[in-house]
């Protein structure tokens, strides 16, 4: 009995390992196929790398971010609609939690929070300081601060609106500015190497999915109302 064990034994030992490990998938961008990839690649993409496009999208990110937060508050005082400031509440606690996510995501490698030039743009209150110059009140800019953000003369247009009025424009103006969230991750995944940080590739996968079901909430409110 022991000698047939033996020999048994012996066998598997001498026998070729055919287990071979389980392949890898990479996901893909939003709309995009996983790939499989290699161990060793695997490792690499693991390390938390990234671009000069990652930074400046997350900095434009939180300039775009810090809109619709203003957006919201001039809601809580001037809208009417009870079911669109329960929205605009569900925006401005979303937002305010990716502006973090995203300054922790700059800081944490080392990067400034504001673009070159952009100094002061965050949290300006677009719609009070259409623009002053020598203590003269000029015509609010039809240019925004970036594209798919809300220029400075439709925030000023937005601030002097009140009640059902208000919350058309307030709908319009969001569903404007969504979409350009929307552009932003698209130009984004469309640059080289870009949006490979694991934390990155997880937050453009949210601002799509988030936002793309809130734009069809909202135009589905701007028709109600």
């Amino acid at each position: 009995m022991s000698t047939i064990l033996g020999i048994v034994l012996a066998g598997l030992v001498a026998a070729p390992t055919t287990l071979q490990s389980p392949p890898i998938f990479q996901p893909g961008a939003p709309g995009a196929a996983s790939r499989v990839i290699s161990a060793d690649e695997a490792v690499r993409l693991s390390r938390s790398t990234f671009t000069g496009a990652d930074v400046g999208f997350m900095q434009h990110m939180i300039v775009h971010h810090a809109q619709a937060v203003e957006m919201v508050d001039l809601l809580r005082t001037q809208g009417a609609d009870a079911t669109v400031k329960r929205l605009g509440q569900r925006i401005a606690f979303s937002q305010e939690a990716e502006m973090t996510l995203m300054r922790d995501w700059l800081t944490a490698r080392g990067q400034p929070l504001e673009m070159p030039g952009m100094g002061g743009t965050v949290g300006m209150d677009h719609s009070m300081h259409a623009g002053h110059a020598a203590g003269h009140a000029m015509p609010a800019s039809d240019t925004p601060v970036m594209a798919g953000m809300l220029s400075p003369a439709q925030m000023q247009t937005l601030a002097a609106a009140r009640g059902a009025a208000f919350d058309r424009l307030f709908l319009a103006g969001m569903i404007q500015h969504h979409q350009g969230a929307l552009d932003m991750v698209d130009a984004l995944l469309a640059t080289p190497n870009s949006a490979q940080d694991t934390m990155l590739s997880d937050f453009t996968t949210s601002v799509v999915a988030d936002q793309s079901a809130e734009i069809r909430r909202m135009q589905s409110l701007l028709s109600d109302l």
